[in-house]
């Protein structure tokens, strides 16, 4: 599993609150799936179906790097059964109230860019980082 890296302007507790709510609304960008392809992340690209412009809905582990200029988006979805899913399959309980994510390091750009303390940006009112804050949450950079 990748390990998050945690600096001191980056307030996560790591609860898993936000991933656990939100995860299952990941939707990757087409660099992230073409990062996915080219390392070969088939445990990654399983969770997601492409929507091509033409055409049916296709899982990402059929995509090849050059046909995802003809894709308009990503779902996550269990490619199994075709439907939606539940939680992140990539979070992971390390502990009683801690959660990693098992793709850190190349997770999708909106898992990256998603900072719930930050009002009027992500602000996710019920992050415990806000409560450890008193509320109070930064303003966006």
């Amino acid at each position: 599993m990748d390990e998050p890296v945690v600096t001191e302007d980056e307030p996560c507790e790591q609860c898993g609150l936000c991933c656990r709510i939100f995860g299952p609304g990941i939707t990757p960008t087409p660099a992230n799936v073409y990062v996915w392809i080219e390392q070969g992340r088939t445990d990654i690209l399983h969770w997601f179906v492409a929507f091509r412009e033409h055409g049916d809905p296709v899982a990402c582990t059929g995509l090849r790097a050059e046909d995802l200029g003809d894709v308009v988006s990503f779902e996550m979805r269990n490619t199994e059964t075709g439907e939606y899913v539940t939680v992140c399959p990539f979070l992971r309980r390390v502990a009683k109230n801690r959660y990693l994510c098992g793709i850190h390091l190349v997770k999708p750009e909106m898992c990256w860019n998603y900072q719930p303390w930050i009002w009027g940006e992500t602000y996710f009112n019920k992050c415990p980082s806000l409560k450890k804050t008193g509320r109070k949450c930064r303003w966006p950079l």
